[in-house]
């Protein structure tokens, strides 16, 4: 059979050549020109004779924020095709598993997955890194793959996939278009990807091997993206990135620049918040006091994921992680400094090769000293393929030891002691799973829990804190607080009407990662300390087998995308907004179709009247 470039055409389905955009570096992208990375192989199955676009897809995540913004964009140009999303696996026709490189846990948990799939006699789409980085994987033979570079062409995978042929994307082209059609899992929340890439090389990271060199975003594009998801109703931004303090070192701009042109946008209501992605040292030392500045914008909440991994010079240099202990402390304490009430997560690798007692000390005591209210915990896993999985490895139990010590020095703290009785603003998104409580976030990024109706979602309110946890805190709305503001319905379309007369689409579309370093990137709703809650003895971070199986006693769940509308509303819903209605269209169909029977019950009667007549004569 002929490759599927020569079947479906030169840019795929869409037509018309290759798609324009950043076209990165060869060099920098590793692309071997001798392979070809982009093949079909037919496989014993028939065809399917069935419609395309009429099936039902099953879409699994694991990872990173970025890893999800992905699954984003694959699930709604399969939504915009004509295919049902679905979270139940046993009635898809077709699994989509996205996946994640970072750590074994979440491989495993991928290779569990594919077994189960296969059993069930379910065609499966793998997508992310662990095809990206380790395509010859036995886990993957006879299984349709797709890069983390092509997500662009999910669609073609897919019905391919379900004819019954095996389909290889893999190659690297262009930076994906931030305009693809998208389903987000929570509709207050854009997951917004401002670099793919890193300029890192960690001695233990994976995931590079998957995500390539840096490509940055312009910083038009990000702001244009901004705008529409704005108009949209969303609540909350997230920048995603490998590093974000990396970005735009290779298009001869940085990140305060862009902060600053993104911060512009923001509605001055406050209803929309920014949250700024995961960020390593050495690229934030020379921007500080720019980043401070944008920490403190009313816009922006006052949290920033730093990772440490250790704190010990010796073990960061075995690491190459390219700074040290005291650059670290410089970031915090000028952030701290500069901007009140800054809250800094990190992360800890326990037990990476060559860590003495001596230099796991002194991580104790860095994190005793700073308190820090998140940290994630994670064991060293050793990554095939990388220069620390060829490192003299610190015996098992030493690690466990190690991480389960962390873990009780971390949880013996009360970083929101003191809060009990204060009036804090918040941004409600999010519901818990205890289906009692909503979710909100401080300036901090501090979780409050409160109890109100789901129409509260998407608003904004001040709550008077109750009580503190350790992990969150709970609070009561303030009666006339709440804020919210209806989105014009038609200001997204004309908006993305109009940024596509600017610029043609991009058609490729991935999303960036974090490398174990940068494991929880800009995540850290999603591991944050809770998820070290219930693993004394092994917390996790960002693998996939912590977030299926390791849970807060209140886990925040997706936000359904369908309206709330219909709820009924008591006093205290009662917002104080000044909104712009749309004519209800539901209501003319109705009138139209009670028109249309009266008429029709007329002519009958009509019409049986003169039959009735004619019979007499």
């Amino acid at each position: 059979m002929e490759d599927i470039e020569d079947v479906l055409g030169p840019a795929g389905l869409s037509g018309g050549g290759a798609p324009p955009g950043l076209r990165l570096p060869l060099a920098a992208v590793a692309v071997k020109p001798k392979r070809r990375s982009s093949r079909v192989a037919q496989t014993p199955a028939q065809p399917d004779a069935r419609i395309p676009g009429t099936q039902t897809i099953y879409v699994k995540t694991f990872g990173c924020s970025h890893n999800q913004s992905d699954s984003e964009y694959m699930s709604g140009q399969l939504s915009a095709f004509g295919y049902a999303i679905t979270e139940e696996p046993e009635g898809a026709d077709l699994w989509l598993i996205n996946t994640c490189t970072v750590k074994n846990p979440s491989q495993s948990a991928m290779t569990t997955l594919i077994s189960k799939c296969k059993s069930a006699n379910k065609p499966l789409v793998v997508a992310g890194c662990v095809p990206q980085g380790s395509q010859g994987l036995k886990e993957l033979e006879g299984i349709s793959i797709i890069g983390v570079q092509q997500i662009d062409r999910v669609v073609e995978v897919v019905e391919e996939t379900l004819k019954g042929y095996e389909v290889r994307l893999l190659s690297r082209k262009t930076l994906p278009s931030l305009d693809l059609p998208k389903v987000r899992k929570n509709k207050f929340i854009e997951i917004l990807p401002i670099n793919v890439g890193c300029l890192g090389a960690c001695t233990y990271c994976k995931t590079k091997h998957a995500r390539g060199h840096l490509g940055s975003y312009t910083i038009a594009s990000l702001v244009d993206r901004v705008k529409i998801v704005v108009s949209e109703g969303v609540r909350e931004i997230w920048l995603s990135s490998e590093d974000t303090g990396a970005y735009g070192r290779d298009i001869g701009t940085n990140l305060p620049n862009l902060l600053n042109a993104i911060v512009a946008e923001l509605p001055e209501d406050r209803s929309t918040m920014l949250r700024i992605g995961m960020t390593n040292p050495p690229f934030i030392l020379e921007h500080l006091k720019e980043i401070a500045a944008v920490l403190r914008h009313p816009c922006v909440y006052c949290f920033l994921h730093v990772p440490v991994q250790s704190g010990s010079d010796a073990v960061l240099t075995a690491m190459n992680r390219e700074y040290t202990v005291s650059e670290f402390r410089k970031v915090v304490d000028t952030l701290c400094e500069l901007v009140p009430g800054m809250q800094i997560a990190t992360d800890i690798i326990c037990g990476f090769p060559g860590e003495t007692d001596e230099d796991f000390a002194q991580t104790v005591n860095l994190v005793k000293e700073y308190q820090f209210p998140q940290v994630h915990i994670s064991q060293f896993y050793p990554r095939p393929g990388t220069p620390a999985a060829r490192m003299k490895k610190v015996p098992s139990n030493e690690v466990k030891k190690r991480s389960r010590e962390l873990t009780s020095v971390f949880e013996s703290f009360s970083p929101y002691q003191g809060m009990e009785g204060k009036v804090e603003r918040i941004w409600i998104t999010e519901i818990a799973t205890d289906g009692v409580h909503l979710v909100g976030h401080t300036k901090g990024y501090i979780q409050v829990l409160v109890i109100a109706p789901d129409s509260m979602l998407g608003t904004s309110a001040n709550v008077k804190i109750t009580s503190v946890g350790r992990w969150s805190v709970f609070g009561e709305v303030i009666e006339g607080s709440v804020r919210a503001k209806e989105v014009p319905k038609q200001t997204a379309a004309k908006l993305q009407e109009k940024h596509r007369e600017d610029q043609v689409e991009e058609a490729s579309c991935c999303g960036t990662d974090s490398c174990g370093a940068c494991a929880c990137s800009d995540a850290a709703p999603c591991c944050g300390p809770e998820q070290c809650k219930d693993t004394p003895v092994a917390p996790q971070t960002c693998d996939a087998t912590h977030h299926e199986t390791v849970q807060p006693t209140l886990v925040r769940r997706s936000v359904a995308t369908e309206s709330n509308a219909g709820k009924p509303v008591g006093k205290e819903q009662q917002l104080n907004v000044v909104a712009r209605r749309a004519v209800n269209i539901d209501t003319i169909l109705w009138c139209g179709l009670a028109v249309s029977f009266a008429a029709t019950a007329t002519l009958l009667v009509l019409l049986t009247y003169k039959i009735s007549s004619a019979s007499l004569y």
